[in-house]
This record gives C-alpha cells, structure tokens and sequence, in this order.
C-alpha cells in the first residue's frame, strides 16, 4: 500500500477528479419508500455499543470509546507542529502501525521486529512518555505482509485489567497492567491474502470478538473467545477472502448485533451465538474502513474509492433490497474509517485527496474539498471529531482541521514532519499520536 509518487500533470488529476465526482453525484441512490416501510427501528433505537463505567473516562480500544472516533469534551488543541504545543516526545521501538489507546496513566501499542519474528505490546507513562514495560508473544512463523502494513497494525483493547493483542501469526494474546502474560492462543495457521493483517479486536462483554479473512475460504473466521481465559466460545465460517476491517457491535432495539463490513457483503451476527442474523450486499472486493452507526443507520465503506452504504439492522436473511437506505456508487475512502458527527457523514478518499460530507439521512452530497496535494493512498489514519471540528490527517503528518457543518472550511493545516499511519488517542485535553518512529503527547 505504498504511496505512489504524485503524477506531475496536474491537467491529467483534474480531468480524472472531475469524472469521479460526476459518478459520485450521479450514483447516490435513496431507498425506495416501500424499502423505508419494511424498517421498524427508529432512529433511537440504533446506536453503536459504547464502552462504558471506567473505560468511558479514556481511550480503550481503536477509535475510542464510542468505537467511531468521537471525542467527548473541550479544551484540545486544534494547533500543533512538531515543537509547538508539544508536551512529550519519546522513541517507539521496533516498526509498527496499531495506534495508542488509554487507560489511566497508562498508554499501550504493539510493535514488531526481525520481519514479524518478535512482536510486542508496550505499555508507556502518559504523564511523561516513559517506557514502563513491553511483554513479547511467544514467536510463530510471520505471515505475509505488504511493506506498509507490516505486522503490528491492529490496535490492542483494554479493560482495565487485561490489554488484548491480535498479533497475526501470534495469535491473541492478555497482557495484565504488569506485562505479564495472562493467557496466550495461537488461533490458527493465519495465511492472509496481499496485506497481511490489521483487524483490530472488539470486548463485548465476557467476550473478545475477531474475524479474519484469509486468502482460503475454508479458513476464513468470526469467532468470541473467553476475555478471561482465551478458550474459543464460539467460532462461525465466513465466505471472506480479503478484508483487514474491525467489527462493531451495536444495539437495534431489543437485540444487539455484531457488525462485519468486508469482501463483497455487510453482515451481521448475534454476538452470543455467532449466527448469521443478515447480510448486504454492495461492497467492493478490498475492505478496509471500519463501520460507524447513527440516525438509524449503519454506515459502512469499501474498496478504492468505492461505494459507501447507509443500513438499516434489524433485519434478517438478504437484506439489499429492503434495508439498504442509500448508497454513494463512488468516493469512499480505500483505508480510513469514516466518521459521523451529528447530521453529517465525514470521509476522505485516500486514492485523490478529497474529503466529502455527506448529509447523513439522505446520502445527499454536502460538499467536497481538496486536502492537499492529490495522491493515491495519501490517507491511513482515522478522522475524529471534537469540539466542533472533523480533523484529517495524511500519510506525511499533515493535519488537516475542518469546521464541522455543512460547507467546506478548511481552518488550517498542522504537520508533524513525520510519517503517521496511526490514529491518535484523545483523553483529557491531549492528543496522543504514534508517528513512524515516536509517541508524542500534545496539548495547549
């Protein structure tokens, strides 16, 4: 997934900029009222399934406790550099992209040597960035990785009391807020096709949700495991080839659902069970951006720039011609989640550098705007939304602060001058960003 190097004729990305945003204009598709009327749940009773207690105050899994890059609260900073309004700054060893997540003083990521051989979590001091401890999962055979994924992209969870490590090959692994192991499982022979793997785990209550799907169809898995112990609860076959998502559980009305967006179909599962509840069909062949919830809906992208769908739950069998809402045919991000702040659906397509906001009952195209030079696969880390603002960052560092709402304004830009793949953390009034080769505090 390496960038490529941007084309020099600047005529050449106009001409292709302005067909893509013709199909995307001309693809929006709105459900049929008969469609509308074959959905019972309203708009409150759909909602992601947010951590709650403790694990609310911080940032305990990939994309924060509401799962979908949503920050609670004022007072951070929306200007930074690479000095300015920088608290901390230490040396991340090994490679790896998984992003940081927050519980207490602690920060914790995963990093990986020796070409995948020796993986790691490392626990790090919020308050001044020192290292604390870094526990290694016993070695397996890495599987095969693209170069810019690489074998530490999935972003650990936490509790409180375990942190929870998806390690490829490795399998899973709980580390105690000590280092040390608690329990290991290799899972499987993990072969998966072109990239490697990303998937981030999901704690559903007792239970540690992980789907892969790997280049063997016959191989190719959802599956609960005991939080406290590792054991497999349950484990359901999928159809899957490709896709490095993260699943998502939310309520719809008096059930709640486990949401996998990949290869091809949305589906969904009953997360005690492991059954098939419904499917959708619409994504593209590659699927990476995880799903976000809200008005009703669920919000799932997929593919280089391909389409974006809105999806009722509730349903069951083949939902496509009854629950799908609306969906945009082109202009969906390749890699980075979308987010949904308020009445809008925010994303960026990685492939040209442009950012969209959708209207998000109705798909209805708001606006577009440029972030940056266009280039393909410009954009790995997540947007997230506070206090009023939806930030971008690219690939080079660069962040790119929009004014949340229905018009396109671009406040400015912040750079880092390093490579960020990962999305930061927000606790507290501080951002915490994991560039390619450091962890850095930032706050006013």
């Amino acid at each position: 997934m390496k960038a490529f190097k941007m084309m020099s004729s600047r005529g050449l990305w106009a001409v292709l900029l302005a067909a893509g945003l013709a199909l995307l204009h001309s693809g929006c598709m709105t459900a049929s009222g008969s469609q509308a009327s074959q959905v019972a749940l309203g708009e409150d009773e759909v909602s992601m399934i947010e951590a709650e207690g403790e694990g609310n105050r911080y940032w305990p899994r990939w994309r924060g406790p509401s799962g979908q890059g949503l920050v609670k609260g004022e007072g951070y900073a929306d200007r930074w550099s690479d000095s300015d309004n920088v608290r901390w700054k230490v040396a991340v060893p090994g490679r790896g992209n998984s992003s940081p997540i927050i519980w207490g003083d602690r920060i914790f990521l995963t990093t990986a040597y020796e070409g995948g051989t020796r993986r790691s979590v490392l626990s790090f001091s919020r308050s001044d960035g020192s290292l604390l401890w870094e526990s290694f999962a016993p070695e397996a055979p890495p599987e095969r990785a693209y170069a810019k994924n690489g074998y530490a992209s999935s972003t650990v969870a936490t509790d409180g009391t375990y942190v929870y490590a998806y390690l490829g090959n490795q399998g899973l692994i709980a580390v105690d807020f000590e280092g040390k192991i608690a329990w290991h499982n290799r899972i499987a022979d993990v072969r998966s096709a072109f990239h490697g793997t990303a998937g981030s785990p999901l704690l559903y209550k007792d239970k540690l949700i992980l789907f892969q799907d790997l280049s063997s169809v016959d191989k190719a898995f959802v599956a609960a495991f005991d939080k406290s112990s590792g054991k497999e609860i349950w484990r359901t076959p999928r159809p899957g080839k490709v896709g490095w998502g993260t699943p998502v559980a939310i309520r719809a009305g008096d059930r709640d659902e486990l949401i996998v967006s990949s290869n091809r179909t949305v589906f969904s599962y009953d997360p005690e069970s492991g059954k098939e509840l419904w499917r959708c069909q619409g994504n593209k062949f590659e699927v990476i951006p995880t799903p976000v919830v809200g008005h009703g809906m669920i919000f799932c992208s997929s593919g280089r720039a391909g389409p974006t769908m809105a999806i009722q739950p509730g349903g069951s069998g083949d939902v496509t011609g009854t629950h799908l809402q609306w969906k945009a045919v082109k202009g969906s991000p390749f890699v980075p989640s979308p987010v949904l702040y308020g009445d809008y659906l925010y994303m960026v397509n990685d492939m040209i550098s442009v950012a969209t906001c959708y209207e998000a009952k109705t798909g209805k195209v708001m606006w577009q705007g440029r972030l940056g030079e266009p280039a393909r696969e410009s954009f790995s880390a997540s947007p997230v939304a506070v206090d009023g603002k939806v930030f971008f960052t690219n690939d080079e560092g660069k962040t790119f602060v929009l004014k949340a709402g229905p018009e396109f304004n671009l406040l400015h830009v912040n750079d880092l001058k390093e490579r960020v793949l990962a999305s930061p953390a927000l606790v507290d009034g501080t951002w915490y960003w994991r560039t390619k080769g450091h962890l850095l505090a930032i706050g006013k």
